[in-house]
């Protein structure tokens, strides 16, 4: 023990020691002084981040019990604050690269503002909000609406909406049993909340549960009778049903409340389409086309039903149309790529896809589109391409496994073809129908007579033909003739020219 210590004493010591812990614990007062001043002349987004910062340093400087409390609670409050606004620019960013950068910036904010005060159900709705846009993690939005709710959330209009976005969240995670309670209790909290009895219907709808499903759109209606969408869901359920008739008078009555509603004549359109009655169901896009002419989804709807009656110019025609004023629109991009391909315009459909992954790289549907048109076009090398970038997209799309596993057995190009990995897709392919369609088993045939195992090439080939469609007969008798001789199939498809063939390969998509 030092002699300055024996000196002085304990009980001055004490006073001394205790003065200079009140003096560390006060030190960030001067901060939160400042921090609480420039809370109340904060104007622009731009301000928060010197409350931040006087609010950081104030508590690692030190401050009192009280005061540290209030700090963090001050800290807390700015940070969620800010992550709101930063929320709300992200409902108008114009790009995607903004909207991850301000997303990324808000939950930095939110995770903060939950470490300084971990009792905000506001700031956890938030999270989940950010992770519910583009890109999110449905798991975090998930997690986070478990603590807001677990926490409490005073306003019941709120509380109810908690509960339905976790049950359409759950959904989204194909958990759809789980969902069924989040959408009972937000319609306990709030009756007429039309979209909680609408997903709950969807839920038994996917689970087959028919009667269940049309009894909670009973009580919708009389929940909300100013809305028609529970006739619509009905006939969607009744349309599940094969109920097609029941699924008609649904919307009907829909239309005798909104005779101008296009929604209601597009799935009436469906109907009659599934129906077989395609006069109906192009008159019914022909009204929402003179009621909506320029909405795009009304648009695409009238030029697929041009072409299911066989007028597929007139329908690639319209589309053309739309797309000179409205160029970036890749979902009509994608489907007048379609149109030109089954009219056996490879190269402009090629040029088509190509215009929709010049906007969007990762569209699968362009890359097996594409695909398909370079293989019509001879362009085998560029078509494996495409197949096989989409296939890193879409693993599991029979289609696009199928026309691969084609390309696998029969290019004439020795370097592109691999009888086994044929095999490999092919069945895959065939397994996602059960075996049941001609052309994914044709394809299997080729894929074992590439390997030299014509015993299993003749007996697919066989079924092929069995099940068959007569258009695609004369085809499949050749191929089976073919392998009964011990030869495999080859394309023998001219460059930059149609190819028959192969034209009958690629997916029923088309």
């Amino acid at each position: 023990m030092s002699r300055w210590f024996r000196t002085l004493g304990l009980p001055v010591f004490l006073t001394l020691a205790v003065t200079a812990l009140a003096n560390a614990a006060g030190r960030g007062q001067e901060d939160l002084d400042k921090a609480v001043e420039a809370r109340l002349n904060i104007a622009a987004l731009g301000d928060y981040a010197k409350v931040i910062r006087l609010a950081d340093s104030a508590l690692g400087k030190g401050l009192d019990a009280t005061n540290t409390a209030f700090a963090k609670k001050l800290l807390a409050s700015v940070l969620l604050e800010r992550a709101q606004l930063l929320t709300r620019r992200i409902k108008v960013a114009t790009t995607l690269d903004q909207l991850r950068q301000d997303r990324q910036a808000a939950l930095a904010d939110l995770d903060k503002a939950i470490k300084a005060d971990s009792k905000q159900p506001e700031a956890y709705l938030l999270v989940a909000t950010l992770n519910l846009l583009p890109d999110g993690v449905l798991r975090d939005a998930r997690d986070a609406l478990d603590k807001a709710i677990g926490l409490g959330i005073a306003d019941e209009s709120v509380r109810a909406g908690a509960f339905r976005t976790r049950g359409e969240v759950l959904v989204e995670m194909n958990e759809p049993e789980k969902a069924i309670p989040d959408f009972d209790k937000a319609i306990e909290l709030n009756p007429r909340d039309a979209a909680a009895y609408e997903d709950k219907a969807k839920v038994l709808d996917k689970l087959k549960r028919y009667d269940e499903a049309i009894a909670v759109l009973e009580k919708m209606r009389k929940a909300r009778p100013d809305l028609i969408d529970a006739w619509l869901q009905q006939a969607v359920v009744h349309v599940h049903q094969q109920k097609l008739d029941a699924a008609l008078e649904d919307l009907d009555r829909a239309r005798k409340s909104k005779p101008e509603d296009v929604g209601v004549l597009l799935l009436r359109a469906s109907v009659y389409h599934e129906k077989g009655d395609k006069k109906k169901a192009l008159a019914d896009t022909e009204e929402a086309l003179h009621l909506r002419p320029g909405l795009p989804m009304v648009i695409r709807t009238h030029a697929l039903m041009l072409a299911d009656t066989g007028r597929i110019d007139a329908a690639a025609a319209e589309l053309e149309t739309y797309l000179r004023s409205n160029p970036g629109d890749t979902a009509m991009l994608l489907q007048l790529g379609i149109f030109q391909s089954v009219q056996q315009q490879s190269a402009k459909a090629v040029k088509t896809f190509s215009a929709v992954l010049a906007i969007e790289p990762a569209d699968w549907q362009a890359l097996h589109g594409r695909g398909d048109a370079y293989l019509n076009l001879g362009r085998q090398s560029d078509a494996l391409a495409d197949y096989e970038q989409a296939l890193k997209l879409k693993p599991d799309d029979e289609g696009l496994l199928n026309n691969l596993a084609w390309l696998l057995a029969t290019s004439p190009d020795a370097k592109l073809r691999d009888g086994r990995r044929a095999i490999r897709l092919a069945t895959q392919a065939c397994e996602a129908n059960q075996y049941k369609r001609a052309y994914t088993l044709s394809t299997l045939a080729a894929a074992h007579a590439e390997t030299g195992d014509f015993p299993s090439a003749i007996r697919w080939s066989s079924k092929a033909v069995e099940i068959g469609a007569k258009d695609q007969l004369d085809s499949l008798k050749k191929e089976l003739a073919a392998y009964k001789s011990h030869e495999p199939w080859r394309e023998t498809v001219p460059p930059e020219t149609p190819a028959a063939k192969s034209s009958e390969k690629p997916s029923e998509e088309k």
